[in-house]
């Protein structure tokens, strides 16, 4: 049986975007919606739609968290080895998507990609929970199929006897930080009756950004 949601719509009327008063630099506007979704309480703002392409050329997305704005782009950590890992290894183009349905916004990232230092990622894995830490070890490789969950909650419990909590879990070679440097960026401010507003930045010889209005 199919679904019809043809008749579901909502007026997006919380806010509006105007290419005249937005700032010279995207990563102002972007940290200043990003606090204002956190001011919000939008669960988990950070969360991100990554999309990869490899050599097959078919598209694949999936959410990751990202966890540090830079001067460049925008870092997430995960498994090297998984099949977004795999991806990038042979396309370094990607795509990322924040969508805060609160604000009404979305944020359209495009770039490139590649591994942050080691060391980095080192001190960041080290912060994670210790749960956490363990769980990226049983999670080797990355999408890789399992027999069922017994499987993984033995080799959880082996690893917790053999990092118990008070000590320290080594990072892994095959896990750490991705940096997407941003080439353009699209804010997406949702307006009444579909006028919605639709601002791009670009850079511009690789140095300044221009901004452009796109129709929505």
């Amino acid at each position: 049986m199919s679904m019809d949601f043809t008749d579901q719509r909502l007026s997006y009327e919380k806010g509006e975007l105007d290419q005249q008063s937005v700032p010279d630099s995207p990563f102002e506007l972007l940290k200043e919606w990003m606090n204002e979704a956190i001011a919000q309480k939008v669960q988990e703002p950070y969360a991100m739609s990554l999309a990869t392409c490899g050599a097959d050329n078919k598209p694949s997305v999936r959410i990751v968290l990202m966890r540090e704005i830079t001067e460049n782009g925008v870092v997430f950590y995960t498994n090297y080895e998984s099949a977004k890992g795999q991806d990038i290894a042979e396309n370094p183009n990607v795509e990322a998507l924040f969508f805060w349905h609160e604000l009404e916004r979305q944020v359209r990232i495009s770039g490139s990609i590649a591994k942050i230092d080691a060391n980095k990622s080192a001190a960041y894995f080290q912060k994670r929970p210790h749960d956490s830490q363990v769980g990226a070890w049983v999670s080797q490789p990355q999408s890789g199929e399992v027999a069922d969950r017994e499987v993984m909650q033995t080799k959880f419990d082996e690893l917790q006897n053999q990092y118990p909590e008070d000590s320290q879990v080594p990072t892994p070679e095959f896990w750490g930080g991705y940096e997407i440097t941003i080439h353009e960026i699209e804010f997406w401010q949702g307006r009444a009756n579909r006028m919605h507003d639709r601002i791009v930045y670009t850079k511009d010889n690789g140095e300044s950004w221009t901004t452009k209005r796109l129709l929505p």
